[in-house]
C-alpha cells in the first residue's frame, strides 16, 4: 500500500490526533481546537447525537439537529475521512495510505457500526427507516437492550395501532441496570400491548415471506424486523499495533486516572473503548472528553503529572426513554418509571443541551 507522509509537527504548537468521531472524541475535538493542532480522523464527515437515533427513526425531521457535520463545530482543525489502522510510536497510519505524526493521541473509536459516510445519506436513511415502520402493520425487534426496549417505546407510543414484537435472548430486559428497572421497562411495554419473548432468539437469516422462527419454538409474524443487539467494540484492529497489549479480555483498553492508556504518556483514551469499570452511557463518555481535554491542556502547558485531573468511574445512573414522555430511572436513591424521568430525557433527549455543549444553537433556524 502506499503512504502519504502528512507535513512534520510545527515545534511552536502541540499536534493532537483523534481517533473516532463519536460523542467523546468530537467533543474533545471541539475542546481542544485552538490549543492544538488537531487530526480528526474518522469514517464519516458527521457525529450523531447517538441516543437520540431512535427517535429519528419514527420522525426523521428529529435527525436534522442530531446528525451534525464535523465541519460545523470544528471550525479550527482538520478532519481526515478514513479510519486508523495502525499506530507506532508518534505516528498514525490511515486506511486511505497516510502516516499522521501526533504529540498526543486519543483513541475514541466507540463500537464499530456501519453507517453512511456523508450527513445526507444519513438523513435519507432515517426517511427510508420512517417509511419502513409506516408501511408495516406488525413489526419485529430482535434485542433487549436500551436499543430495543427505547425503539419499541417511540414505535407503540407514536403508531399504537401498530403489532410490536420484541424478542430478547436474556432473562431480563436491560440487563445493564438493577432487575428493578428491567420490570418497570417491561410492565410498560406490555401495558402498550407489546409482545415480549425472553430467553428466546431469532435467527433473521431464517426468515421466510415474514415468517420468523424463535429458539423456543413459536411463529412470529411481522412485516420488517429491526435488530438491535449490541456492537462489537471498535478495537480490533489495535491487536496489530503497539497497543496490543493494553487491551483486556473484552478487547478495551487498559487506562490509568488520568485517561492515559496504560504505561503511556502520551495516549489517550477515552468513551466507550475503555476498560473503566462504569455503565456504557453518553454522558460519561461526554466527561471523559472533558477530562481528557483539561489533562492534554495541562501537558502542553508543561504542568507536572501530579496535577493531572483524575477520572472516578461513574455512578449506576441510567435513564431509558418509554416514547415522548415516560422514561425508566435508576438512580442512587431509587429506581421509577413515568412521566417524571421522562421529563428530564424523554422529551428533547438531551438534544438542546448536547449541541449547546457542541458549540452550536440547540434549535435549528
Amino acid at each position: 500500500m502506499a503512504t502519504e507522509e502528512l507535513p512534520p509537527l510545527a515545534s511552536d504548537i502541540k499536534r493532537v490526533v483523534i481517533l473516532g468521531g463519536g460523542i467523546a472524541g468530537s467533543l474533545l475535538a471541539k475542546s481542544l481546537q485552538f490549543r492544538a493542532d488537531i487530526f480528526l480522523v474518522d469514517p464519516k464527515e458527521y457525529f450523531e447525537i447517538p441516543w437520540a437515533s431512535l427517535r429519528a427513526m419514527v420522525e426523521p425531521s428529529f435527525a436534522e439537529r442530531t446528525v451534525i457535520n464535523h465541519s460545523d463545530y470544528l471550525t479550527n482543525g482538520l478532519l481526515v475521512v478514513s479510519t486508523a489502522v495502525n499506530i507506532r510510536d508518534n505516528e498514525v497510519l490511515t486506511s486511505s495510505g497516510r502516516w499522521i505524526a501526533y504529540d498526543y493521541l486519543v483513541i475514541a473509536t466507540g463500537h464499530s457500526d456501519h453507517v453512511p459516510k456523508t450527513r445526507t445519506e444519513r438523513l435519507n436513511q432515517y426517511q427510508a427507516e420512517s417509511e419502513k415502520i409506516k408501511s408495516a402493520n406488525s413489526i419485529l425487534i430482535v434485542g433487549g437492550g436500551p436499543t430495543g426496549v427505547e425503539l419499541a417505546g417511540e414505535i407503540v407510543v407514536d403508531f399504537p395501532e401498530k403489532k410490536v414484537t420484541l424478542v430478547h435472548r436474556g432473562s431480563r430486559l436491560l440487563e445493564f441496570i438493577g432487575a428493578k428497572a428491567s420490570k418497570k421497562a417491561l410492565d410498560w411495554l406490555t401495558s402498550k400491548k407489546v409482545e415480549v419473548l425472553l430467553n428466546q432468539s431469532v435467527d433473521i437469516n431464517t426468515a421466510s415471506d415474514g415468517t420468523y422462527q424463535t429458539s423456543g419454538g413459536e411463529t412470529i409474524i411481522a412485516d420488517c424486523h429491526f435488530v438491535c443487539t449490541g456492537k462489537p467494540i471498535g478495537s480490533s484492529w489495535l491487536k496489530d499495533t503497539i497497543l496490543k497489549d493494553n487491551l483486556n479480555g473484552h478487547g478495551k483498553l487498559v487506562v490509568d486516572d488520568n485517561l492515559r492508556v496504560r504505561g503511556l504518556k502520551n495516549v489517550f483514551a477515552i468513551g466507550d473503548i475503555t476498560a473503566i469499570p462504569e455503565i456504557q452511557q453518553g454522558y460519561l463518555a461526554q466527561r471523559h472528553a472533558v477530562v481528557a481535554a483539561r489533562n492534554i491542556k495541562m501537558l502542553m502547558s508543561g504542568e507536572k503529572e501530579t496535577k493531572l485531573a483524575t477520572y472516578k468511574p461513574g455512578s449506576a445512573i441510567a435513564i431509558v426513554s418509554l416514547g415522548r414522555r415516560d422514561a425508566v430511572a435508576q438512580l442512587p436513591f431509587a429506581t421509577i418509571c413515568g412521566c417524571i424521568p421522562g421529563m428530564i430525557k424523554s422529551r428533547d433527549l438531551f438534544v438542546g443541551k448536547t449541541r449547546k455543549q457542541m458549540g452550536l444553537k440547540p434549535t435549528l433556524t
